[in-house]
């Protein structure tokens, strides 16, 4: 397998975050001063590893082209226009990476709302999957009960934990691979929520890197407060 491929990033942005119940896209929130997908760019764009970035963005969307003027950009970052869902996105963002990298190159896809990734999990994640066939994942082992609930809301049953974790970003597989999953997933009415996902569709087994459990997802008003206590105490 090709020992010198390159790294990129691909940030899904083009979500309204309705769940946030903000007029503004959670991933433009403001987080210490700067927009949360700031602090998620300079994460993956200051890494040494990664080449450049894909942005994904919707076609109405009017606050990117002054955020991305404010970045101070040493590596390339190209836009791709959103989907009607992530996976949709994605897949728009590693059509644009295709003219520009190779089948074999590695991708990382990261959460634009996930901007407390540390350099330190970014090491890991790279390093633990470069010589890996298929590529795999950041994630944090089950740690809570879980409860399964009937239509009523009430507990059906409690599930067993053990061989389960919780899912992060980046998920990290080689270029060509997710490309083809991804196609292959939507071409059979998938519409699968994580490259995790339409990976395992295809027949893929991916790998689990354990990595840090505040690398959180900005979904909530209290995880704004969250990501500013994780950012202010490193």
């Amino acid at each position: 397998m090709k020992t010198s491929a390159r790294y990129w990033a691909i940030v899904p942005a083009a979500g309204a975050g309705k769940r946030l119940g903000s007029a503004i896209p959670k991933q433009y929130l403001p987080l210490l001063g700067r927009p949360v997908i700031a602090h998620t760019l300079d994460t993956l764009l200051q890494h040494p590893r990664i080449d450049g970035a894909v942005v994904v963005v919707d076609s109405k969307d009017g606050w990117w082209p002054e955020i991305v003027a404010s970045l101070n950009l040493t590596k390339p970052l190209w836009r791709a226009l959103g989907g009607a869902e992530r996976c949709h996105s994605v897949l728009n963002g590693l059509k644009v990476l295709r003219e520009q990298a190779e089948a074999t190159d590695w991708v990382l896809v990261h959460d634009a709302a996930r901007p407390c990734l540390s350099a330190a999990d970014l090491d890991l994640l790279v390093n633990q999957l470069a010589d890996d066939p298929v590529g795999g994942l950041l994630a944090t082992p089950v740690r809570d009960t879980l409860k399964q609930a009937d239509s009523s809301g009430r507990v059906n049953a409690t599930v067993d934990r053990t061989h389960l974790w919780h899912a992060f970003t980046p998920q990290m597989f080689r270029l060509g691979d997710l490309h083809d999953a991804l196609n292959a997933a939507l071409a059979r009415g998938l519409w699968v929520t994580d490259e995790a996902a339409a990976m395992e569709a295809a027949g893929f087994s991916p790998r689990l890197v354990q990595g840090r459990a505040d690398n959180i997802k900005i979904t909530r008003p209290e995880d704004l407060a969250l990501a500013t206590f994780f950012l202010s105490n490193r």
